[in-house]
This record gives C-alpha cells, structure tokens and sequence, in this order.
C-alpha cells in the first residue's frame, strides 16, 4: 500500500480520474477490436471525439459569457464518462447518433452554469445530462461500460480513486442500501442471488460508485450526510425501483441525490485577494487574504484552491489547503509548504502572486474539527505544514478563551522550519498548552537543542503524553507520519474513536 499512496500522493484527483478514463476507453477500444465487445475502436474514438470537441467548445463559450475562468480537467472527464455511458454507434448510425452526442455535452457543459449556485454546479453534469436528453428526446445512456469484460480494470482504477479520495463510508453506504433494496424488492433465494450477481457484474455499479457518485462538488462534505446521500443513492439505484411504469435509472438516482446533497450542504464559492504575504519558515509561506464574502467555517476545516495560470503541470491549477486562520479572524490565512527542488506551477504562481491579486476557493469541508466537549483532553500531533489545521484550532481558543487541555507534538526536518511559535507560547501562557518538538534531521541538529530527536513513535508519546488513554488523539501531516502515527497509537491501545486523522483528496 505504501507505493500505491506513494503514487497517489504525486497525483491530483483530477489527473487520476482523467487518465483512468482515458485509460478504460483505450482498453474498450482494444476489445472492440478483439470482438470482445460490440463497439468497434473507430466508432469509439467517433463518439469520443464529438463529445470533446463539444463539450470544450460549449464550456468555453459560457464561460466567456459568465466570465469565469474554464477547468480543461473537468470539462474533460465530463466529456470521456459520458463517452464510457454512452453507446457508440453501430455501423450505419454515425450520422443519426450525432444529436444525441451534441445535445448531451451541450447540456452537461451548460449545467456547470445555469444550474449552479454560487457558481458552484449543483448536479452531477454528465448525470443531469442525460436526465435531460432521456426527457427531451428519448434516449438515453445504456452504460455500456458495465460489462464483465471490463469490470477488472474499472475495480483498479476504482479502488485508486477510492483510496485516493478516501470516501470509503460513501460507498460503503451505497454498496449496502443497493444491497438490501436488492433483496427487499426481489423474490425468491434464485432471483435474489441472480440479482445480485448482475449487480455486481454486468451493470456499472462500480463504475458509478467511484467515478461518479464520489464527485467532491456534489458530494456533502460531513461524514454521515454522505452515508445518508450515499444510502438513498444506492436505494434508487436498485433496478427494481420504480412508481408503476416508471423505472430509475442511475443518472436519475445520482441528480436526485444531488438535490440532497445541496439541501444539506448548500455550496459556496469565494474570492480571495492577497494582502500579504511572509515567509514563516524555512521554505514555508503564509498568504492572508480578503474574501469578498463572509467564509463560514469551523476550526479545521480546508478549502479547495482554484489558481488560474497558463501551462499548469501534471498537478494541475487546483489544491485543496486547510484554512489556517480561525473563524474569529476576518482575514483567511493559508499556510504553504515550497518544494525548492521541484515546485509545481501551481505553487510557483501562488508565491509570486501579488498583492491584489486572487484567487478563487470554494468546497468547504472536512471532519477533522474540535469535539463539542470542551473538557475532553487532546493532543495534537503535526508534520511540518500539517500544523496548519492546529494553527486554526489554537487561535480560536485564544480568541474565545476557550480553555482546552492541549499536548502538542510537531515534528520536522530541521529547527528552522517550526512555524507559528508565538501562537504556541500565547497558547501556554494562557491555558498551560504543553508543547513537545521532534526534529528529524539528525545531522542538523544544534548540540544545545531540547527537544526530541527522530520521529514520532510509541515510546515519544508515552513519554510525553503519560495519560494518552484519556486523550483524543488529532494527527495532521504527511501521509507517512499520519499512518505511522495511527498505527503507533493503535499498538498502544488507543481506540481507533479517539484518533482523527487529516486527509486531504489533492482533487
């Protein structure tokens, strides 16, 4: 698993899906070619070409009239899912498939616009498309990527994207209301088993579910509001749903989860102008901002960073950051770690953003949140920028007088890249916050130096943290550090409830 996240961890969401699905029709092609499957590579290169060509065109066109700058990614993984439901044609009907593949990325481009909410699209735009094209013409996607010819690549690039996004509870939802409606809505043991093998099997169940179901904008951003968005997903996808002639289908069990998802979780988006901006670290940068709009949020919580630049790279011009500022703060601060051997363009551009410059956020979310219980005794364990979410935290204590029984534990390279030591020395003046320092980088470590030496284990925490079985244990950093960490704590035998980790998709 360590290479797999390894891998993951240099990828954005965004590039992961694109290539899984341009990797899926590549190998639908193969077995076109093969007869393993009905489409031939040159009618699904056909229908994906139409479907790009318009749906780019589409998007730019609106977003010249709404003045809003265009994702390429996103306009086109749209455009190759709908590609992969769509059926290609068939000898003879390339010509009458054209306006169902034209009217199908038109409205999947449009819905991004007119059906969005704070310029944030509400529906899911290749679902809402063929919802659309299904009512206006009469057809409609056959998901003819459900096949048991394909099911083995699309469960690897599924089970990437999964781990990736780390919405397991989402699906798990899902997986289990289709399930059980399954079985409540068939009769007899013979029916049900052959249900449930043509569930799994020759239908696009996993496709669906990891792809499409686990989209971040339309997906609510609490922990179980997206068990009960997943849940009611999974009941309508069942193919046995349905009020008298009227059947379900999964674009229409997804839009219809849409509506619920923005009921619970209406979204926002932001934009942000630089005032200032300082380096707070060897390496590590601190941008405050002004938004245009109030930002609503809990201590602990990240948004998703949209920078527009020219030739971004593999990563592309999107990041998903904690908000380092604490709600009672007007400005919103973003703490920023630099690679100085290889930096991405999008945080090149982000350092030599000027001042009134911006940049646009939206996506509110995450679990990884202070308890409601006031008394409960934490401690926090940081790698490097992994601080940030703590920064949050702390600052909203201080300016609350919120008092907490606080042990924080930072680990980094070097000396010089502790960040935000004024805010943990305010935090022990006035509640007592004991703070414990670990630096990794044995041979830059100064002879007189006082903390820890190496890297966060059992035997630092037991030390340090002597009551760790009544704490609640929150771990913020690099993926190594946090699973280490998790795994560390767990041999101590703290209770996998009272350890929170923080993740974030890179979507």
């Amino acid at each position: 698993m360590k290479l797999i996240d390894n891998f993951l961890n240099r990828i954005t969401m965004y590039k992961l899906v694109l290539y899984c699905l341009i990797t899926w029709l590549v190998i639908a092609a193969v077995f076109g070619y093969l007869h393993l499957l009905p489409y031939a590579p040159e009618a699904i290169l056909y229908s994906t070409a139409i479907l790009l060509v318009v749906a780019w065109i589409t998007n730019r066109l609106f977003s010249l009239v709404f003045e809003t700058h265009a994702n390429t990614e996103s306009i086109y993984i749209t455009a190759l899912i709908l590609a992969l439901i769509i059926s290609p044609p068939i000898p003879g009907s390339f010509v009458s498939i054209l306006p169902f593949l034209i009217w199908a990325a038109i409205w999947s481009m449009a819905s991004k616009f007119i059906f969005a909410f704070n310029k944030k699209h509400a529906f899911n735009p290749a679902a809402l498309a063929i919802v659309i094209t299904a009512f206006a013409l009469n057809q409609s996607a056959t998901w003819w990527i459900g096949t048991l010819y394909m099911l083995p690549f699309v469960i690897i690039g599924g089970f990437l994207i999964v781990r990736k996004i780390r919405r397991t509870d989402l699906l798990v939802s899902f997986f289990i209301a289709a399930i059980v409606t399954v079985i409540v809505t068939t009769n007899g043991l013979t029916n049900i088993l052959f249900s449930l093998q043509s569930l799994f099997v020759i239908s696009p169940i996993v496709f669906f579910a990891t792809v499409m179901l686990t989209e971040p904008l339309t997906t609510p951003p609490a922990r179980l509001q997206r068990i009960l968005y997943g849940a009611l997903v999974g009941v309508l996808f069942a193919p046995n749903i349905h009020i008298g002639s009227f059947y379900s289908t999964p674009e229409l069990a997804l839009v219809v989860g849409n509506i619920l998802s923005f009921m619970l979780s209406p979204k926002h988006k932001y934009t942000l102008t630089l005032k200032s901006k300082a380096r707070i670290a060897t390496d590590t940068g601190e941008f405050v901002f002004a938004s245009n709009k109030p930002v609503s949020f809990k201590p602990g919580q990240y948004l998703e960073w949209t920078l527009a630049h020219g030739r971004p790279d593999s990563r592309g011009n999107r990041r998903y950051f904690t908000i380092a500022s604490s709600p009672t703060e007007k400005e919103i601060r973003l703490g920023v770690k630099f690679d100085a051997n290889k930096p991405s363009t999008f945080k090149v551009n982000l350092a030599e953003l000027p001042e009134g410059g911006t940049i646009m956020a939206g996506q509110l979310a995450g679990d990884f949140t202070l308890p409601k219980d006031p008394s409960k005794k934490l401690c926090f364990i940081a790698g490097g920028i992994g601080f940030t979410p703590f920064r949050s935290m702390i600052q909203y204590m201080l300016d609350t007088n919120e008092k907490r029984d606080v042990i924080v534990v930072y680990s980094v390279r070097k000396e010089s890249d502790l960040a935000y030591l004024d805010l943990l020395k305010r935090a022990n003046m006035a509640f007592g916050t004991k703070s414990v320092f670990t630096l990794s980088d044995q041979d830059s470590i100064r002879p007189d130096w006082n903390g820890h030496r190496g890297y966060v284990d059992a035997a630092m925490i037991a030390a340090e943290v002597s009551d760790y079985q009544d704490r609640m244990f929150y771990i913020s950093g690099p993926n190594s550090l946090v699973s280490a960490c998790k795994q560390n704590l767990i041999g101590m035998g703290v209770p996998r409830s009272h350890i929170k980790t923080d993740y974030f998709p890179g979507f």
